[in-house]
């Protein structure tokens, strides 16, 4: 496989750590919910036995192509078209609610912004779509047509940390209303010329945060975050392993909390002796900082310098009572 051209073209991020993390049983069976290329995907392959078993899914048409190409090669393998939200149906229709690993790479894949058709970048001239699944939803260009100002400034701001959003968007729209939008070279000059002078050179290029908080906006990335995180968390066995490599603060914050409230889910006040709400913990960090990229991967592979991946385990139940400092009568 390592003279697959197609596999050759994209190197996975943290790929030794990622599979590290995810990995404790050779027989076990594991989910890779973002298939991409599958790289990941064969790294961990090459450690599961012939009883261990792997599902990857993946929104990406192009992606799902591939790994057709590798489950017919190997018979563990197997690959469904689908998103984060409906990871709990797709496990639940497999049977499986004792699964050993489950991992995210979050984000856009590389051979999906280096395919300019696509529209995820701002350096390749394309149509204005950004879909992950180019089968369904609306690509950017009509979601732009039913938007208000307020509406997509609120979303560049929130989604890119775009402290210009109001001045961007107020020129996207204009710009749209004039029918001067429609390309990702058209929308690049766009947020380039709204940003003040000052802020348009050194550091990142001025569009990058607000392709970001497009792209995020189009494939509603962050509601997938949150049903594919409750989904994964339900379906992991004891031990089983959550492992989830983010690329930008925000959806950084949104996994580490979506995890801390099922490593600290107790609300009560901190006064309080001892908990008395009944909820206990049903995972615990493995790590208590990000996994980052080291020098050498950064030299590789730059796109992995913004790269973090948080890593937790599922408890038992008796481990969750027996950390929420209750006894097995409690409760």
């Amino acid at each position: 496989m390592g003279g697959d051209k197609r596999y050759a073209e994209h190197i996975p991020v943290l790929r030794d750590a990622f599979i590290d993390a995810l990995f404790s049983d050779a027989d076990g069976c594991y989910v890779d919910c973002t298939f991409g290329r599958g790289g990941h995907s064969r790294e961990l392959l090459a450690r599961l036995s012939e009883k261990g078993r792997l599902l990857a899914i993946d929104r990406d048409p192009e992606a799902i192509a591939e790994g057709e190409r590798l489950a017919a090669e190997d018979s563990r393998f197997s690959i469904v078209h689908s998103d984060f939200a409906r990871l709990g149906d797709t496990l639940d229709a497999m049977g499986w609610s004792q699964v050993s690993g489950i991992g995210f790479d979050l984000g856009v894949s590389s051979p999906q912004v280096d395919n300019a058709e696509r529209g995820f970048s701002f350096q390749k001239d394309g149509p204005l779509d950004m879909r992950m699944d180019t089968s369904s939803g609306q690509p950017l260009s009509r979601l732009l047509e039913r938007i208000s100002e307020r509406e997509l400034a609120d979303i560049i701001y929130r989604f890119g940390d775009e402290r210009h959003s109001r001045r961007i968007a107020r020129s996207i729209l204009m710009a749209k209303q004039e029918g001067k939008l429609n390309t990702t070279s058209d929308l690049e000059n766009i947020c380039f010329h709204a940003t003040p002078k000052q802020g348009r050179h050194g550091g990142a290029h001025p569009a990058t945060r607000t392709f970001q908080a497009l792209r995020i906006w189009v494939n509603e990335e962050m509601d997938q975050i949150d049903e594919g995180l409750k989904a994964a968390v339900a379906h992991l066995k004891p031990g089983g392993r959550l492992a989830v490599i983010s690329f930008h603060s925000g959806e950084d914050r949104r996994v580490r909390d979506l995890i801390e409230d099922q490593v600290h889910p107790c609300k009560c006040p901190p006064q309080m002796p001892m908990c008395v709400c009944g909820k206990t913990p049903s995972m615990r960090w493995l790590q208590k900082k990000p996994v980052r990229p080291n020098q050498d991967e950064i030299d590789l592979n730059p796109r992995s310098r913004s790269s973090l991946m948080r890593v937790a385990e599922r408890l038992s139940e008796a481990e969750g009572r027996k950390l929420a400092g209750y006894s097995a009568g409690d409760l």
